[in-house]
């Protein structure tokens, strides 16, 4: 098995490889002219795209069965070959980590989880390696190389230098992860912000394929949300674009750990909502699971936390959609397990925040297990190995 960091070099030597590769990924199996289409590219461009991948395995080509029979060559689809590659995703939580392997279509074939007793970056990259190390024991039954290693984190995530500027989670200020990952498990390392690494799994395999623009907003111990406008998920030019968890919705509400008050966040982030709810039932409560079993109980004052959390999350949601609005606002998290008691106050606060038809965006609702958080992990590694984009720990 090949897993060195120059194992593996994805055959796309342009933009346009990328895009038809890209296209069929999301979107096939797609005869050569549909994914010409999709692509926007010719098909003398397309042909020559494809060439390359087809000699290297990454594509195959297969008869249409469902096509009308016309006179000719018969029809043909291009589809990714997902056992040409593999690939690992971590997502690393406060408190544990979760991981995979994965094929080169992103299809789970093995997923495992691991608690986190230390935070701290030395314990958390051997248990990461150690989980790796696990994983690829799983892969070495296959022929197919390991490409790559994505790791998602929450926080303050430079991916193009590897680099966790800060995540308050982890308590992490400017850790080169992609660096040390690399050296420690002997792969190339793509490290992402956790939301912006799921957003590329929703936008090429989930709620998001086929949208050119559409926001996911994930619920939870933070408030995160992953932007994609014009089909490209948006980083912004120091990687904290989409950042509505530190929207200021009340100027008078509780401080936030980013030095503001009334973020989004500081109203609607597990922490912030338990805190609350102390206040509010003057009971010891441990975590989220309690705060909603309070609720559901009917405790007095405890669903209007989530109330007041509902209008929180509607009023960002309402100022994502008026600044660039998109088709559509998937919600995901962890917090999705309290969704039916601040459901119909996010929907309100959004269609009252939201500017004339910004207002007809879709609201989705789509509940993600943490490991399909890791496979976002694993879905950065394989836009990393399909562009050429690698960090400080690729190579």
């Amino acid at each position: 098995m090949r897993s060195t960091p120059h194992a593996e070099t994805f055959p796309a030597h342009t933009p346009a490889a990328a895009q038809v590769f890209t296209a069929v990924l999301s979107h096939g199996p797609l005869t050569r002219l549909e994914a010409g289409r999709r692509a926007g590219l010719s098909a003398a461009a397309v042909t020559k795209a494809v060439r390359p991948l087809l000699a290297a395995g990454y594509l195959a080509e297969d008869a249409d069965d469902d096509a009308r029979p016309t006179p000719g060559r018969p029809a043909t689809l291009v589809r990714v070959n997902g056992e040409r590659a593999l690939f690992l995703g971590v997502k690393v939580t406060g408190g544990e980590l979760i991981a995979v392997l994965t094929d080169l279509c992103c299809r789970i074939r093995v997923a495992r989880r691991r608690p986190l007793p230390d935070r701290a970056p030395g314990p958390v990259l051997a248990s990461i390696a150690d989980l790796v190390q696990e994983l690829l024991a799983h892969a070495a039954e296959s022929d197919a190389p390991v490409a790559g290693l994505g790791i998602a984190v929450s926080g303050d995530v430079d991916r193009a230098e590897g680099v966790v500027r800060y995540s308050p989670f982890l308590d992490w200020r400017d850790v080169p992860l992609a660096e040390l990952a690399a050296t420690t498990t002997g792969l190339p390392v793509t490290v992402d912000h956790d939301v912006r690494a799921l957003t590329v799994a929703e936008q090429w395999f989930g709620a998001g394929a086929g949208l050119a623009d559409f926001a996911l907003v994930t619920v939870g111990t933070g408030i995160g949300c992953g932007l994609v406008v014009h089909g490209r998920v948006v980083a912004g030019a120091h990687g904290v674009a989409g950042e509505i968890g530190h929207v200021v919705v009340d100027p008078a509400g509780p401080a936030c750990h980013c030095g503001n008050r009334g973020c989004v966040e500081a109203i609607a982030g597990e922490s912030a909502i338990v805190a609350r709810m102390r206040e509010v039932t003057d009971r010891h409560i441990a975590d989220g699971a309690q705060a909603v079993a309070l609720a559901h109980e009917g405790v007095p004052g405890a669903r209007a936390v989530y109330e007041r959390a509902g209008e929180a999350i509607g009023r960002g949601i309402a100022t994502v959609a008026n600044l660039f609005g998109p088709e559509r606002v998937i919600i995901s998290g962890e917090g999705l397990a309290a969704y039916d008691l601040f459901a119909d106050h996010i929907r309100r606060a959004f269609t009252t925040a939201a500017f004339g038809s910004a207002a007809r965006c879709d609201v989705l609702t789509r509940p993600l297990p943490f490991e399909q958080w890791a496979r976002g992990a694993a879905a950065a590694a394989i836009q990393s190995f399909i562009t050429h984009t690698p960090g400080t720990g690729q190579g």
